[in-house]
């Protein structure tokens, strides 16, 4: 199995969205034109537009989300879409029925795409080989492995906020991911956007226990110290301290890790002062940033939420929208 082959058509069009490895440049800068048009769009009193209109988009949610799923929502009922949110804990899957068949009985319901987030990494994958020709599947994370509409609005917001990337493109700046880049999805989809896009300093910046093996292959610099891991940057992408997936003792203490690689005041004072701060949420506050930084200057933390809604209509828009119409493209 070939993700390439899976996420794109014989035409190079978008047919599932699984994870930001291999997706081509100028997709990615076409989703996030894309993205830019249809937030203009939506940006006044009314912020519906008829792109998807009689389409159906069912959200399975076999994890625990707020900001992903609400923001996929609106995204699908902003393009006019109807939305079925499917209550995991109260459908058929609890009573023993498979993802395939939970898929196979939601396809005979004339649903057109698929939104799945699952505890399991390659989830996704699975419904995507197994989904009916003219169904999509939309990957809303899958494990540790992807979480590739998180990784679009991540570079959305880097190129609207990040004044180097406005100014000289991705290929000039340097970023560091810091916090628990071993078990997120979000640090792999935004390693492979910014490769992609050109950036070439990125940097992970953990204590040893949360760094991957063989990250280094992916083409970024580990560092153990924040302080030299943070100098020079131009972006800084928090991660929670995912606490649901570690097994054993990962860390002495929380206070420990704000300690030694949390963003203090003083840490935020040392970062250039053009620097922005980013987050996918939810936020340990206390933990990976310091309660007042999170919502301050130039953290971009809310902002992120809100392109997430334009970036995830961008992606429905190109998957299940006409080919042929080229408006707010």
């Amino acid at each position: 199995m070939k993700t390439p082959s899976l996420q794109l058509d014989e035409h190079g069009r978008l047919r599932h969205l699984l994870t930001m490895e291999g997706l081509p440049r100028d997709l990615i800068l076409r989703l996030l034109d894309r993205a830019e048009g249809l937030a203009q769009a939506t940006s006044g009193a009314e912020k519906k537009v008829a792109l998807l209109n009689g389409r159906t988009v069912v959200n399975l949610f076999f994890e625990a989300s707020t900001r992903t799923r609400t923001t996929f929502e609106l995204a699908a009922k902003r393009l006019s879409a109807d939305v079925i949110n499917l209550q995991i804990a109260a459908s058929s899957t609890s009573k023993g029925e498979t993802l395939l068949d939970t898929l196979k009985t939601m396809e005979a319901m004339q649903a057109d795409m698929f939104v799945v987030r699952h505890e399991a990494s390659g989830a996704a994958h699975f419904f995507a080989e197994h989904a009916a020709p003219g169904v999509a599947i939309l990957n809303a994370g899958d494990g540790r492995h992807a979480h590739p509409t998180q990784g679009l609005l991540d570079l959305y917001t880097i190129r609207a906020h990040a004044p180097k990337a406005r100014s000289a493109g991705f290929g000039a700046l340097s970023v560091a991911i810091v916090g628990d880049v071993l078990h997120s999805r979000v640090a792999r989809s935004d390693i492979h956007g910014l490769r992609t896009l050109g950036c070439v300093d990125i940097r992970v910046v953990a204590p040893p226990p949360l760094i991957p093996a063989g990250i280094e292959s992916m083409g970024v610099r580990v560092f153990h110290d924040l302080e030299r891991g943070l100098d020079g940057v131009d972006v800084v992408i928090l991660l929670r301290l995912q606490k649901e997936r570690m097994l054993g003792a990962f860390l002495p203490s929380l206070a420990e890790f704000h300690a030694d690689f949390g963003l203090t005041r003083e840490r935020f004072r040392q970062l250039k002062p053009d620097a922005i701060v980013m987050h996918p949420g939810p936020i340990n506050r206390g933990v990976e940033i310091e309660g007042e930084l999170a919502y301050g200057e130039r953290s971009l933390i809310l902002q992120q939420v809100t392109h997430g809604i334009a970036v995830r209509m961008a992606v429905m828009a190109e998957i299940l929208g006409s080919p042929a119409a080229e408006v707010l493209s």
